[in-house]
């Protein structure tokens, strides 16, 4: 199958890869040149503007947005619009609020464009594991356009099944991609993973503070520990019950560096963990951690604890969000 790829940064350049592997066929658009014709050297379609992209797409066109959350993704999704033709389909599979997946869908289907939200999970790491996907939208354009989420899904793999799975209906979440119901769904769904996100890495960062601590003067002498960090988080991938993939990529980044002195400690956050605790608040549900771990990040920005540079090192190892380092 063809797509169109707007955007080759760390996600949608690994994406367009990750699909060409699969036998898939990709034209591909950069706000930089030296991207679109280093991915044509890899075997995509270049082209020059945003019309000789879509003019070298066929019909019915399906053109994924990959581009930042925000005003990029709205000038693209608009510009895009008026290119395209009834049947078509664009994909936004950036981080953008569902409330402005509704709105954005609302605008084209007078136009019989078709519009999806995917929320997509994976980092840098989806060009070998495969990336997560969550999907919004008409259920027509997600089944057009499946063979490309079953290639860049992870597929079974070696997870274990769910004991009982075998008697559910048959379906793709198993491999890796959903679709979740209507326009905005998938990012919704996507907003909330973002924000138990921020949770379980604040609940890492905060023990391992805990053990850096352990041998600090203000304690006990018989209450103290110069505990491995390293080999703890090590000893916790093997059985444990608090494994996750989060662990085992904080477990390399202590690997490369105990102190973490490579990490100054300051913590971005990218938007789904305010949006997360908006909904809360619209739905009146108590979320205590998820809005605990988010100002923690905001105060990052003002002090820095060991705690952390744990979540840029996470943040680092799973996304290549480059922090500010110390010099």
């Amino acid at each position: 199958m063809q797509l169109g790829m707007i955007g080759l940064g760390r996600m949608g350049g690994n994406m367009v890869r990750r699909l060409m592997k699969h036998g898939h066929t990709c034209v591909v658009r950069d706000l930089s040149m030296d991207s679109v014709n280093q991915f044509a050297k890899e075997g995509a379609t270049p082209s020059a503007d945003l019309a000789d992209f879509v003019k070298k797409l066929t019909k019915p066109r399906a053109a994924w947005v990959m581009v930042p959350a925000g005003s990029p993704t709205e000038k693209t999704v608009v510009d895009l619009a008026k290119l395209m033709e009834p049947g078509d389909i664009i994909i936004d599979g950036g981080n953008s609020y569902f409330k402005d997946d509704v709105r954005r869908a609302k605008e084209l289907k007078p136009k019989g464009i078709h519009y999806l939200d995917v929320g997509t999970s994976g980092g840098v790491w989806g060009i070998d594991r495969g990336y997560c996907m969550m999907i919004g939208g008409p259920k027509v354009a997600v089944q057009h356009v499946d063979p490309i989420f079953k290639a860049l899904a992870p597929g079974r793999g070696n997870v274990e099944r769910t004991p009982g799975r075998d008697k559910a209906p048959a379906g793709t979440t198993e491999d890796g991609y959903l679709h979740c119901g209507p326009s905005g769904a998938g990012h919704f769904v996507k907003m909330i993973h973002n924000g138990i996100e921020y949770g379980l890495m604040q609940a890492y960062a905060e023990g391992f503070d805990i053990f850096r601590c352990a041998n600090s003067k203000e304690l006990p002498e018989n209450h103290r520990y110069d505990l491995n960090l390293t080999d703890i988080a090590e000893l916790w991938r093997r059985g444990s019950v608090v494994g996750s993939w989060l662990l085992d990529l904080t477990a390399s980044a202590l690997l490369q560096d105990p102190d973490l002195k490579g990490y100054e400690g300051v913590v971005q956050d990218s938007g789904e963990g305010r949006w997360t605790i908006q909904a809360a608040i619209e739905e009146a549900v108590p979320a205590d951690v998820l809005t605990a771990a988010l100002y923690t990040r905001f105060r990052s920005r003002q002090t820095h604890t060991f705690a952390e540079k744990v979540l840029s090192a996470m943040r680092m190892m799973f996304g290549g969000h480059v922090e500010p380092r110390k010099q």
